[in-house]
């Protein structure tokens, strides 16, 4: 593995009010356009490329999955699943996300170690996923589903989330987007999305090892509580149903007598029962401190049969 990709690199400025370097990535594209080879094709590519790149401008002989890799945005490649590791002949093993595309190597994506290797990642994780797939948001456009399926998963070696009884309340607190933390793989890229694109500073990764989680940079507990201003990128870039839009959480679900995405994890952080409009706490405590000043476009929401909406 190149030492390239062990430099310290500063985070790039945000605001004040947002911790800098949470999901800041490392340079690892190539410096000059290559010519390389993957799985016995010869592939030309520009500056800026990666052994993803190469990947996927080629049929390779094996599917490649990339599963926290976005491509698009300057979102990634954070290297944090390692399902997409392929064999080379000068370093090995290496993940193609992350790997810069140098003229003249030779790639393999059906070499025995880099198969076995995508494989083993693959049930990693799983295994630290709610696979109840028919009371997911995501159920039939979800990038982890997809990948069990071209590498035709029947069973996860190490077992699922189900197996240890470790579930996490289902925040469904927000209006707009619904969080069930069981289902995130930790890809980073609703960080970035928050982070570096929208530059509003909402989410970050807490916690370590097995706790290892996301969370709010306000130490908020629930997104309804964080300064969240419900613009939705998160849940674009999401590869699974961790991070859904509230009102398509049950679009693609399977329904079943008795059993549903809420029951089955067990407890729920839900709505208030009073709607606060799409605003974040700060706007809220704003508009509070409007009102009582007497400004005259206070309170401007009306709480409808609709669900609300500003007169």
């Amino acid at each position: 593995m190149s030492s390239e990709r062990n430099e310290t690199v500063d985070a790039p400025p945000l605001t004040e009010q947002i911790a800098p370097g949470t999901a800041t990535d490392p340079p690892v594209e190539s410096e000059t356009a290559t010519t390389l080879t993957v799985d016995g094709t010869e592939v030309s590519l520009d500056a800026g490329a990666t052994l993803l790149d190469a990947v996927e401008a080629t049929e390779t002989a094996d599917e490649v999955p990339a599963l926290c890799e976005y491509g698009r945005q300057d979102i990634g490649p954070r290297s944090e699943c390692r399902t997409c590791l392929v064999d080379t002949d000068d370093h090995g093993v290496v993940p193609a996300c992350s790997f810069p595309a140098r003229d003249g190597m030779v790639v393999r994506s059906d070499a025995a170690a880099a198969s076995e290797a995508r494989d083993v990642n693959l049930d990693l994780v799983l295994s630290d996923h709610n696979l109840r797939c028919t009371t997911c948001g995501k159920n039939g456009r979800c990038e982890l589903q997809d990948a069990a399926i071209e590498q035709e998963v029947e069973e996860p070696r190490y077992g699922v989330l189900d197996d240890r009884d470790e579930y996490e309340p289902l925040d469904d607190s927000s209006s707009f987007i619904q969080i069930d933390r069981n289902k995130c793989i930790l890809c980073n890229r609703c960080v970035e999305a928050c982070n570096d694109v929208q530059v509003e500073g909402v989410l970050r990764m807490e916690g370590s090892g097995q706790d290892t989680r996301i969370g709010f940079q306000s130490d908020a507990e629930t997104m309804d509580d964080s300064t969240c201003v419900s613009c939705g990128h998160c849940v674009t870039v999401c590869p699974t149903g961790s991070l859904v839009e509230s009102d398509i959480a049950d679009a693609t679900t399977i329904p079943i007598p008795g059993f549903n995405q809420k029951n089955s994890i067990g407890k729920t952080y839900g709505q208030s029962e009073t709607s606060k409009g799409p605003m974040t706490p700060k706007k809220r405590a704003s508009d509070d401190a409007h009102d009582e000043d007497g400004d005259p476009d206070a309170d401007l929401w009306d709480e409808g049969d609709d669900g609300g909406s500003w007169l």
